[in-house]
């Protein structure tokens, strides 16, 4: 039982945050009341197994260096309570079945999540120690979850997501990066070697660029033609403030109060950014699907 408590708990059930961008196709394509959400929710409890998978084997790879951090050490292996070989067996056991479960869907969605197990796998061992490919990298994993959720369910990927959400994923791994170089001060390259290569300056002017990209584009995509004759409706600019002050409460909550070493951890122990998630998704809702029923 104590082994099996371990493994869920390395399989950090609280990152599966991360894979709600797996209904950003259903929710756009309009078929969220429909049946494709069912398998949206098997393509989300998919990528759920297989993120776990890959938390199991980053924690074998680095259980010697999180010993040394001063939370990291409390995780199941690092802290001698699940054993390397057992935390790798369950990793393998998740994989197989996840991918077992991914061939009954849409081929593509195979294709995806098989890449997306490859990408992941690489980062831990290799990618993960390259100067901006590392954090490019992790945004990539969040692209191929929403490319994972259209084609599971058979729609057109738009460009415009793909583009939001690596910005988006860009913009959030930045900040993690600048969170645990000042965090752990001194120490921060014994505890994430790539961190050597970086400095607070760098990333604070690749920040600054990726927040007004990430603006950008997203009032673009609101105002795109395309996108008003997909929903018929000029309202979704709308929705625009929403993503500012999530933007901006990030940034308030990285630079003042010095949080944002886990943006999962951070999204759900925060209120105000909750409640704004919850007001952008409501306000997108009644927007695209108020609109069809006009």
């Amino acid at each position: 039982m104590q082994t099996l408590t371990a493994i869920l708990v390395s399989l950090r059930p609280r990152q599966w945050v991360k894979n709600l961008f797996v209904f950003a196709g259903l929710i756009f394509a309009q078929k969220l009341f429909t049946p494709a959400a069912w398998i949206a929710w098997a393509a989300f409890a998919i990528f759920c197994a297989l993120s776990g998978a890959i938390y199991l084997l980053n924690d074998v790879a680095d259980r010697e260096r999180d010993r040394l951090h001063p939370t990291k050490r409390e995780r199941p292996i690092a802290a001698g309570r699940l054993g390397a070989a057992t935390a790798a067996a369950a990793a393998a056991v998740l994989i197989a079945a996840s991918l077992a479960a991914a061939a009954l869907l849409p081929r593509a969605f195979l294709v995806t999540a098989v890449a997306y197990v490859v990408l992941l796998v690489a980062y831990s061992a290799w990618l993960k120690h390259i100067v901006l490919v590392d954090v490019i990298v992790v945004a990539s994993g969040f692209v191929l979850r929403a490319v994972a959720g259209a084609v599971a369910i058979r729609v057109e990927i738009s460009g415009w997501l793909l583009i939001c959400t690596i910005l988006l994923a860009l913009f959030l791994a930045l900040g993690k990066r600048r969170y645990e170089y000042l965090a752990l001060g001194g120490e921060a390259a014994e505890h994430r070697p790539i961190l050597a290569e970086y400095s607070p300056a760098l990333l604070d002017q690749m920040i600054a660029v990726v927040t007004a990209s990430t603006v950008t584009a997203y009032a673009l995509y609101t105002m795109s033609p395309e996108t008003v004759a997909k929903f018929q409706t000029h309202l979704l600019p709308a929705t625009l403030p929403f993503v500012l002050y999530g933007i901006f409460r990030y940034l308030y909550l990285l630079y003042r109060r010095q949080l944002g070493g886990n943006p999962s951890e951070l999204f759900l122990s925060d209120r105000a950014l909750r409640i704004n998630a919850v007001c952008w998704i409501l306000a997108v809702l009644l927007i695209i699907y108020g609109a069809r029923l006009e």
